[in-house]
C-alpha cells in the first residue's frame, strides 16, 4: 500500500531544511530578510503580472528601497519565510526623517549616519557622512550619543507579530537585527578608509569601537529574546567580509579584530534562546576563507552563496561545509543571469544550483541578493517556476 507523501507547513519545511533533512520541496524565501527581498519598483511590476490589485506597496527597508511582500503575493508564490523587524524606538536619537534637498533625498539614521538617494531614478540610499569620522580617542567614543539598544519601543509588537507568523500562518520567521553587523557598524560610523587604518595603526581605539557595538548587540538580543519567548527559530546577523575577488581583510586580521566579538555575540545568542535557535549570517563576496571561523563562532546559516565570486563554487561549498551550515540564497546569480540573461538561461542556472545545494536538505532557495529593479519580471517568474518544477524532493 502506497503511503501518501507528507504535507509540510512552511514552518516544518524550513525546520527540516535547517536540520539537514529533505522536506517535500526546497523552502522558498522572498522578503524573509533584509537581503532576500525585492526592490519596490520591480515589486509593483510583479504584482501587475500576477493580476493583483494595484496598491502603493509599503517599504520594509528605506535604505535599500525594499518592498514589504504582501500576503497575497506570499500566497501565490508560496513563500515560506516572513521577516520580523523591530518597531521604531521611542527615542529616535540622532535620526532625521527623509527630506528632499535639491536633486537628492537625504536622511540620517539613529546612529548619525547620513544617507542620500537621487530623486530621479533613485533605487536605494548611499552613505555620504559618518558621525565618527573625526573620532580618535576613547573619550570621543564616550562623548558620542549612542542609540539605546533596550528602548522599549523596539519591542512593542515584536512578539505579537512573530507569534502570528508561526502559530497562525504556520510560516518560518526571521527575527531581524536592528542594525548592521558589528564590524559593518564600525565601518559605517567611522568611514571605511578611516576604520581600515584604525585596525592597523590605532588598535586600542578600533577595539573600543568594536566593544561598544558588541555591547549594544548583546543588550539588544538579550531583551529581544526575552520579549519573544519560545517561538524563535532564526535570528539574523551580518558583516560583509569579502569583495568579488577575495576577503576585505586578511584572515589573520579577522581573527584578531573581529572573530572574538562575533564569537562572543553568537554564543551569547545561543545561550539566551529558550529553545534551539539558528543564526542566519549574511556576508557577500568571496568569503570561503572565513567559513571555518563562522562555524566555530556559532553561525548555522550562511547567506548568500555569491555564486560568481571567487572560490564560491556551490558544489565545493556543499561538500566541504554542507554538514555544518545551511546555505540560504545562491539559487540564482543576481549580477548577470537574473537581470541580463534570457528566461532559459535563468532556468538552467536554477537547475544547476539546486543540483549542487539541495541534497540532504540544508538549502533554502533565494536569489543571491535582493532582486533589483532592472530584473525582468519574466526572468523572476522563470526562476520561481523552475524552482517549483525542479525543487521537489
Amino acid at each position: 500500500m502506497n503511503s501518501q507523501p507528507q504535507k509540510y507547513s512552511s514552518y516544518e519545511r524550513v525546520f527540516s531544511a535547517l536540520h539537514h533533512k529533505e522536506p517535500d520541496r526546497i523552502p522558498f524565501d522572498l522578503g524573509g530578510t533584509e537581503v532576500t527581498g525585492m526592490n519596490i519598483h520591480l515589486y509593483k511590476k510583479l504584482r501587475d503580472s500576477l493580476g493583483l490589485p494595484k496598491i502603493e506597496p509599503k517599504i520594509s527597508d528605506v535604505k535599500q528601497q525594499l518592498a514589504r511582500i504582501d500576503e497575497d503575493v506570499q500566497e501565490i508564490l508560496e513563500v515560506d519565510v516572513c521577516n520580523v523587524p523591530t518597531d521604531p524606538p521611542l527615542n529616535p536619537g540622532l535620526e532625521k526623517p527623509v527630506t528632499r534637498e535639491g536633486r537628492y533625498y537625504t536622511r540620517t539614521d539613529e546612529w548619525g549616519i547620513q544617507w542620500s538617494m537621487p530623486v530621479e531614478n533613485g533605487h536605494y540610499f548611499d552613505m555620504v557622512k559618518h558621525p565618527l569620522s573625526n573620532a580618535h580617542t576613547i573619550a570621543d567614543l564616550e562623548a558620542f550619543r549612542w542609540p539605546d539598544p533596550t528602548d522599549e519601543g523596539r519591542f512593542a509588537t515584536i512578539r505579537e507579530r512573530n507569534d502570528k507568523i508561526i502559530l497562525r500562518d504556520k510560516k518560518a520567521s526571521v527575527i531581524a537585527r536592528d542594525c548592521a553587523g558589528i564590524w559593518e557598524m564600525a565601518l559605517w560610523t567611522n568611514g571605511f578608509e578611516k576604520f581600515f587604518m584604525d585596525m592597523i595603526s590605532e588598535k586600542e581605539y578600533a577595539h573600543a569601537v568594536m566593544r561598544k557595538i558588541t555591547d549594544y548587540k548583546l543588550a539588544f538580543w538579550e531583551k529581544a529574546l526575552e520579549k519573544l519567548g519560545e517561538n524563535v527559530l532564526i535570528v539574523s546577523e551580518a558583516d560583509d567580509l569579502a569583495t568579488q575577488n577575495g576577503p576585505l581583510i586578511s584572515p589573520r586580521l579577522y581573527k584578531e579584530m573581529i572573530h572574538p566579538y562575533h564569537k562572543e555575540l553568537y554564543r551569547f545568542i545561543h545561550s539566551k534562546a529558550k529553545n534551539e535557535i539558528f543564526i542566519f549570517y549574511h556576508t557577500c563576496g568571496s568569503c570561503k576563507a572565513f567559513i571555518p571561523f563562522l562555524i566555530e563562532e556559532g553561525v548555522n546559516i550562511l547567506n548568500p552563496v555569491q555564486v560568481n565570486a571567487k572560490d564560491m563554487d556551490t558544489a565545493e561549498l556543499k561538500r566541504e561545509f554542507g554538514k555544518d551550515l545551511t546555505f540560504w540564497g545562491g539559487g540564482v546569480d543576481t549580477q548577470r543571469i537574473l537581470p541580463f540573461g534570457t528566461p532559459d538561461q535563468v532556468r538552467e542556472e536554477v537547475k544547476r544550483r539546486i543540483d549542487d545545494l539541495a541534497k540532504d536538505g540544508g538549502f533554502v532557495f533565494a536569489a543571491v541578493h535582493n532582486v533589483q529593479s532592472d530584473v525582468p519580471v519574466e526572468n523572476f517568474m522563470a526562476m520561481w517556476e523552475t524552482l517549483r518544477q525542479y525543487g521537489k524532493y
